[in-house]
């Protein structure tokens, strides 16, 4: 039973209130699923310590059958939401081959994040204040532009300033990664969570625009060339994969592949233990922003 059913709490710089199933900060406001909504209060309630992968099964998925993936899948969503950042967070830490600890404070003292405090109608002094100040800063403004006009007219120079060079936006699509293993062992939770990691950690690279994991998910079962996808996406790298599995050992490759000449400008192949996927995720995930790093500024 959670130590606070239902009610509202601080974690970190969030409001979290289950029962509209919302967040709040600074005045913006989100809506979580239930899921979501779900996995937060878990990891709240057990703040500061590790919560185990198979206890948030049992918790948040409570008589559903379903992989270790989606757990990946969902603590992903949820860092998303927070803003957090995998590598320093700040909210959700993970535990190597253990599980996830919410590293934020966490407080229920607070009123429900929905319900944000009306601002009172402003005075009449205010109100004259205001329209003062407006009648002020229009009046500056209309002076300014006869003075830049004077300016032009009279002392313009005789070459434009140069313009500040914008740094390229490059753009770059993660396919859904392929699950090659057999019927009886299937790995498609993990190889959805290895798409959704990767659009994750290559969406904070600064400079990069990253396809939406709806738009490329739309894409997944569809026999496309890379050209094609490309095209459809309006993009500038694809990065794509696959994954294999004999015994105990996953085989993760990934390539990325330029979009203007269908060269693939790089790949690797993983071999690790199916019983350590996240560090599995980890390592592919590092790898492949890197390689994209390195492909956007040559």
């Amino acid at each position: 039973m959670s130590p606070f059913p239902g009610s509202a709490f601080r974690v970190g710089a969030w409001s979290v209130d289950p029962k509209s199933g919302q967040i709040a900060r600074d005045g913006e406001r989100l809506r979580v699923d239930d899921r979501s909504m779900r996995l937060l209060v878990c990891l709240a309630e057990h703040a500061g310590r590790t919560v185990t992968i198979d206890h948030l099964l049992d918790e948040v998925w409570a008589g559903a059958v379903v992989s270790q993936d989606s757990v990946y899948q969902a603590v992903t969503s949820l860092r998303r939401l927070l803003g957090d950042n995998r590598k320093e967070p700040a909210y959700i830490a993970t535990v190597p081959r253990q599980g996830y600890r919410l590293v934020a404070s966490v407080a229920t003292d607070v009123g429900p994040a929905a319900s944000a405090p009306m601002a009172s109608p402003p005075s009449r002094r205010r109100l004259g204040l205001l329209a003062g100040c407006a009648a002020a800063a229009a009046a500056a403004v209309a002076l300014g532009f006869v003075v830049l006009s004077h300016g032009a007219a009279g002392d313009a120079p005789s070459s434009p300033s140069p313009a500040v060079p914008r740094q390229p936006t490059r753009a770059v699509a993660v396919l859904p990664f392929l699950d090659l293993t057999s019927q009886a062992m299937n790995e498609e939770y993990f190889a959805d969570g290895m798409t959704e990691e990767l659009i994750t950690r290559l969406s904070h690279m600064e400079g990069l625009r990253v396809t939406a994991p709806t738009d490329s998910f739309a894409l997944k079962g569809k026999k496309m060339t890379v050209a094609e996808t490309a095209k459809v996406l309006n993009v500038d790298y694809v990065v794509d994969g696959s994954l294999r599995k004999s015994g105990d050992t996953l085989r993760v490759s990934a390539r990325v592949v330029r979009a203007a000449d269908g060269v693939v400008v790089w790949s690797q192949s993983y071999d690790r233990s199916s019983r350590d996927l996240l560090k599995a995720q980890d390592d592919v995930a590092g790898d492949v922003t890197e390689a994209i790093r390195r492909c956007c500024q040559g």
